[in-house]
């Protein structure tokens, strides 16, 4: 059996970057839950971080199931922590969500891993698998943007006596349909503040759209392969010196034929 290629031994860290940023968005999470926010935004935040919840113990459950034997993930790993981590909180965050910083293990133990790798490595593998890491940094960038400028909205509409989005629900809605860039115009913010958030929203919405319309395009209409490419060419210039080889042969017995007939033609009298 033939030894398996460098690229197809290498896997891309793309996954393991995925998991650290949510790892790092949910100990934000933690820490704006400790905030003096109104009941409607922690009950948003609560939904955010048990939404997180499940990811990871979905990420708990796939890692398991791979490694063998299961007590070097469990325990030599410390899958242990990612499963205490990944628990959500239900409503009692106040007294349950300290375990949260059990994740704190699984971010040392990506930084360790991507510490480990030389900066060349992470540059090829960023080159090597473009699509995968675009993909990932859009996808972020759209859950970011969500979770932050829906948060900050409630927040703020929360002052105005007049505030149309009073609810995690509106605020999430309002954030999907300006970040699309539909505004349907059911949901508004009505302070100064809520109204600058929608901006940035509108702004980071055009750029987020316009990078999933691009990647689409890509995996559409695949660039040719790089290793047809001198294949192709190298059969179009054997065919075209075969074409010339021929009609050179041709030109020659035409020649000789017209010499041929000139001869006849000067000896009959």
């Amino acid at each position: 059996m033939a030894e398996p290629t460098r690229a197809t031994r290498r896997r891309s860290n793309a996954y393991e970057m995925f998991i650290l940023v949510l790892t790092v968005l949910s100990l934000m999470i933690m820490v704006a839950l400790l905030l003096p926010l109104n009941d409607a935004t922690e009950v948003l935040l609560t939904a955010y971080d048990n939404l997180i919840c499940v990811i990871f113990l979905v990420d708990f459950a796939v890692n398991l199931a791979r490694s063998e034997p299961k007590r070097e993930y469990f325990i030599g790993r410390r899958g242990w922590l990612d499963l205490l981590g990944s628990i959500p909180s239900l409503g009692v965050f106040r007294y349950g969500g300290l375990a949260r910083l059990a994740r704190l293990s699984r971010l040392f133990r990506i930084g360790r891993l991507l510490r480990g790798k030389k900066k060349a490595e992470l540059v090829e593998d960023v080159l090597a698998h473009r699509g995968q890491y675009a993909g990932l940094i859009t996808l972020i960038a759209a859950m970011i943007v969500l979770i932050i400028t829906s948060t900050m909205v409630l927040q703020f509409e929360s002052h105005s006596a007049d505030a149309n989005i009073t609810s995690g629900g509106d605020a999430l809605w309002w954030s999907i349909v300006t970040i699309t860039t539909v505004g349907y115009g059911d949901l508004f913010p009505v302070t100064i503040a809520g109204r600058l958030t929608g901006v940035f929203v509108m702004l980071a919405g055009v750029g987020i759209i316009g990078a999933l319309a691009s990647i689409l395009a890509s995996i559409l209409v695949p660039p040719p392969k790089n290793d047809e490419e001198p294949q192709a060419v190298a059969r179009a210039a054997v065919s075209d010196e075969g074409d010339l080889r021929r009609q050179l042969a041709e030109i020659r017995a035409e020649l000789t034929a017209l010499r041929e007939s000139l001869d006849r033609s000067s000896t009959d009298p």
